[in-house]
């Protein structure tokens, strides 16, 4: 078990004094066993009018920020606190009709995974499908939990990873004609590869604990993190972060899942004026970590 810091901080800065749309941040992480939220904070300047919390369709906390006043620097920050307990099944232990590929998904289930399995309706779908066919094994059983980690580093392993602050996630065919992209791509790769297999994948955005900056291999860190989890009767749905080759949480703090990237942006919104009026963004994410539980007390500041 392990207490991580994280400290989020997004800026923007505009040639003039703008006015602000509201603003959707998604940085509070979701609790759940292998994961404990401690505290959170949030800090914007100029400060806001108001800040309202809400829940979407996927259970993700999302505050909501109305700010009056115009200005040439706007800053969102946030400080969390996580108790994390890392959790890699390895193993995947799965029900025994779900060990091997293909199978099925319960019939009580498939109404509420289905979305999940959906690939995008797209052009490059077929190479996607290509891809991803050449590790089932032809006229053999294929071991699902092989599969799906074969999968992962096929991607971890054979592509480079660039970071990109701006712009669009790539498609996955764009991905791997390029062979390169970020997390956010590495993730919707694997999510659409599997997808296409017949698995349920759904989108995760949140922050990646990087040991030693120096000296890790781990990428993705410095700013928000990406990856995706499949859906696996018995075992619920299990972390892959295609990008470090990782399978379970070790060291992922998941903030949001949905069903496709674009649902799962760490903060979008708008302002009044034209696109020569934006400068430049600024994004600086920092994760540390302690072994001693501090206090518990939880505080959300809007």
């Amino acid at each position: 078990m392990a207490i991580f810091h994280i400290r989020h901080a997004t800026t923007y800065r505009y040639a003039r004094q703008v006015a602000f749309g509201e603003h959707r941040l998604m940085f509070r992480p979701r609790d759940s066993f292998d994961q404990r939220l401690l505290a959170a904070k949030l800090r914007v300047k100029p400060q806001p009018h108001k800040v309202r919390w809400i829940h979407d369709v996927f259970g993700n906390c999302i505050a909501i920020v109305d700010i009056a006043e115009s200005t040439k620097e706007l800053c969102f920050e946030t400080s969390i606190r996580v108790d994390h307990t890392p959790h890699e099944p390895l193993d995947l232990r799965m029900d025994d009709e779900a060990q091997t590929y293909p199978f099925s998904y319960d019939p009580e289930e498939l109404p509420d995974v289905a979305p999940m399995m959906a690939p995008p309706d797209s052009a490059g779908d077929e190479s996607v499908r290509q891809w991803s066919r050449q590790f089932v094994r032809s006229g053999r059983p294929t071991d699902t939990g092989r599969l799906l980690m074969t999968v992962c580093n096929a991607i971890h392993e054979g592509f480079s990873y660039a970071r990109r602050l701006n712009g669009e996630t790539q498609s996955p065919a764009v991905t791997l004609e390029l062979r390169r992209g970020t997390c956010r791509d590495f993730a919707v790769l694997m999510m659409e590869s599997v997808r296409s297999l017949g698995f349920a994948a759904r989108f995760v955005s949140g922050y990646l604990y990087v040991p030693d900056r120096d000296g890790s291999s781990r990428l993705g860190g410095g700013s928000t993190h990406a990856w995706c989890q499949v859906y696996l009767p018995g075992a619920g749905w299990v972390e892959f972060d295609p990008t470090n080759g990782i399978v379970g949480n070790r060291d992922l703090i998941r903030v949001a899942v949905a069903r496709t990237q674009r649902q799962a942006i760490p903060l979008v919104g708008t302002y009044a004026g034209s696109a020569d009026d934006f400068l430049e963004m600024d994004v600086q994410v920092n994760v540390t970590t302690s072994t001693q539980p501090g206090s518990r007390t939880s505080e959300i500041i809007g």
